[in-house]
């Protein structure tokens, strides 16, 4: 696997299992801004040619990078008691709830195709118009060890997502 290939893998793994969940069974139909700091990893985690990489792309290791996104979430989303669906999931990922209250939720997620391991994530909501949680991921990825952690928060922005669709899984 080349550098760029690890580096998405890794970087949509943390993206798709943490930010969308946080929304299961709480908040409010609309857009929302999500914001995620992806971190932990060591250069000793990364293959060599990873590394040559990014030192030619100008990026350093280990650092926190932050991505943010504007996600559509429905009504029908946000109602649901169950972790939304992430369609066709080729690093071979499920997730499920642990333990959910009226103000935070755990859950976990199980990797057994590209990636391999398991991952934690908690929850805190502050009313209905944000939240806040964490990530860790420990296991393999085309069997190269890896251990990563991100943070998350969601904010509330209006009811009306304008041009921001819905997510669809894929079939």
């Amino acid at each position: 696997m080349n550098g760029k290939a690890f580096l998405i893998g890794l970087s949509a793994a943390a993206l798709m299992l943490a930010p969308g969940a946080a929304l299961a069974g709480h908040g409010k139909a609309g857009l929302w801004t999500v914001t995620t700091s992806i971190g932990g990893m060591s250069d000793a985690q990364l293959p060599p040619e990873a590394m040559a990489r990014m030192k030619e792309m100008g990026m350093k290791m280990p650092s926190m990078q932050s991505v943010a996104s504007q996600i559509c979430m429905t009504q029908a989303e946000v109602d649901s008691d169950a972790l939304p669906p992430v369609g066709k999931n080729d690093m071979g990922c499920t997730s499920h709830v642990l333990s959910q209250t009226a103000n935070s939720m755990s859950a976990e997620t199980v990797c057994n195709g590209e990636m391999k391991g398991t991952g934690r994530m908690q929850i805190s909501y502050s009313g209905a118009e944000h939240y806040a949680g964490s990530y860790n991921f420990k296991g393999t990825i085309h069997d190269r060890p890896m251990e990563t952690s991100s943070t998350f928060k969601g904010d509330w922005v209006k009811a009306d997502c304008g041009a921001v669709k819905p997510y669809v899984p894929k079939k």
